[in-house]
């Protein structure tokens, strides 16, 4: 009812362990939160009904780390479905010694060169900035010609302009989720 989709298996694993927590199961449908109980047990059950219930809730409201990380499984539900060959979670070494964690990379073709792919599900002047430091730090070490893209969820709220201007200036090119439609070609290739 949210309009959080718990299609994936990271996200139905999620659900199912935290349902576990309170003795609560899903119907067969998973349509409906059932518990079992007696005359004797029915507070008792109708209570860790209602906290699965609320848990469920919080789950997908405050869960930063989740929500980030179901971005990133989105982006690459995205790109298996749009035919995009890549390399998932590729570390790379920059010229300071640091390792920069690139969501996806997809490597040269004949007529495309090597793309590196972060996914950045609150853009934000934080983000910006450890994103802009891993590709200026990590872009010496890689083939001249490669890219970089930001893959930015704007699901929620617009991606401030400063943001976009912040990847722009360096060379990475920003793409709103909402319009990632216009690059499918281009990563592809």
């Amino acid at each position: 009812m949210s309009g959080c989709k718990l299609d994936s298996p990271k996200r139905k694993a999620l659900l199912r362990t935290t349902l576990n927590g309170f003795g609560v199961q899903l119907d067969g449908n998973n349509k409906a939160l059932v518990v079992r109980t007696t005359a004797k047990d029915f507070a008792l059950k109708k209570h860790n009904l209602l906290q699965a219930m609320l848990a469920v809730n919080d789950l997908f409201y405050l869960a930063t780390p989740m929500v980030r990380s179901f971005f990133v499984e989105d982006v690459e539900a995205w790109l298996r479905t749009s035919d995009i060959r890549f390399v998932p979670g590729i570390k790379l070494s920059g010229k300071s010694g640091f390792d920069h964690l690139y969501n996806f990379i997809i490597p040269e073709s004949r007529n495309a060169p090597e793309r590196v792919l972060l996914g950045v599900n609150r853009p934000d002047s934080t983000s910006a900035k450890r994103m802009v430091f891993a590709w200026e730090d990590t872009r010496q070490a890689r083939p001249s010609e490669t890219r970089a893209y930001a893959i930015l969820n704007d699901s929620e709220k617009q991606v401030p302009a400063g943001v976009l201007d912040a990847f722009s200036n360096y060379d990475m090119q920003p793409v709103a989720w909402s319009r990632r439609e216009d690059v499918r070609e281009e990563l592809a290739a």
